[in-house]
């Protein structure tokens, strides 16, 4: 599987989660297999000839957040030992892993660069933002609520950077290199893990709303409205995540798990209900958003798989 079949992945919600799925096939490829010919287990992703990447962004929450937590009132932080352990010089630069994370692989295998920096570093340079950027905050979600809780930055107010962003390369390269960095490059999208978990597992008195559709409906309006106002803003290449396993995070285990900390069985009927309709409402979007490609990336199922099955994968 070569050097980019480990990722990992963590949710910071009053503890992380790291889940280091090694023997399973390149999350690259699943990820990318919508745009460019891959499959299961190809670790190093080639692109068609006449397909450029020019740039690589990412918005939702700590899964893909960089660092922009850092320059925020939060405790929802890991600028701090142990993490970045494994980061170029062991330094903690608010990735809420040990190593680099997912769309820093992402930025490699399509050559742009080693890593995707946050976009409130305040030491950005120009070619930074021609590249890409993060716009992701630890602890948000699609619902407002959510990020008011933690004082994180809501995907909404990501959106609002991004503007923000558009006008700075603008500034730099001109209307038309501006609209074809955007136009070309990939957009990643992950969250929705915050709010079921809080929903779930942080507040009992919201955990009725799970008993209709009522508040899974609300989370896929919230990810729709985002998805078609990116769209309106210039993005044509665009991945939206899946909820990961809500239930068996260790929170969640062991608050619902019972004495064997089994997985939590209301909260994982939650995220597989958000993303059932997720996916149906992305499915539709193609006939809605003109000349763009929406993608649906369930990596829910390959990570309860390696969950349930860990002797499978060598666990």
């Amino acid at each position: 599987m070569g050097k980019h079949s480990t990722y990992q992945l963590a949710i910071m919600q009053n503890l992380s989660l790291s889940l280091i799925c090694s023997k399973i096939p390149s999350f690259l490829s699943i990820i990318l297999l919508f745009m460019m010919e891959a499959g299961p287990g190809v670790a190093i992703v080639e692109l068609p000839p006449n397909m450029t990447v020019p740039a690589i962004f990412a918005f939702g929450d700590s899964i893909v957040d960089t660092g922009n937590n850092n320059y925020l009132k939060t405790l929802a932080k890991c600028n701090f030992p142990p993490y970045g352990k494994d980061f170029m010089g062991g330094i903690p630069t608010g990735r809420f892993s040990n190593g680099r994370i997912l769309t820093d692989f992402l930025a490699e295998e399509f050559s742009i660069k080693q890593y995707v920096p946050a976009y409130l570093d305040p030491n950005l340079r120009s070619q930074d933002l021609l590249t890409g950027v993060c716009f992701a905050s630890g602890s948000s979600g699609y619902d407002p609520f959510t990020c008011k809780t933690e004082n994180v930055i809501s995907i909404f107010q990501q959106l609002d950077y991004f503007k923000e962003y558009l006008q700075k390369v603008k500034q730099l390269v001109g209307e038309e290199k501006a609209q074809f960095i955007v136009a070309n490059g990939v957009f990643i999208i992950v969250a929705g893990n915050n709010d079921i978990l809080n929903t779930c597992v942080d507040n009992p008195f919201r955990k009725k709303l799970l008993n209709d559709n009522f508040f899974t409906d609300r989370l896929v309006n919230f990810a729709l409205s985002f998805i078609q106002e990116l769209h309106r803003l210039g993005a044509r290449r665009i991945s939206v995540f899946s909820v990961l396993p809500i239930g068996c995070l260790p929170v969640a285990r062991t608050i619902e798990g019972g004495i064997l900390k089994k997985c939590a069985v209301v909260d994982d009927l939650a995220t597989q209900l958000f993303n059932s309709k997720l996916s149906a409402e992305i499915d539709a979007l193609p006939s809605k958003l003109p000349n763009s490609t929406v993608a649906y990336i369930d990596w829910y199922t390959p990570v309860i798989d390696v969950i349930q099955n860990p002797k499978k994968y060598g666990f």
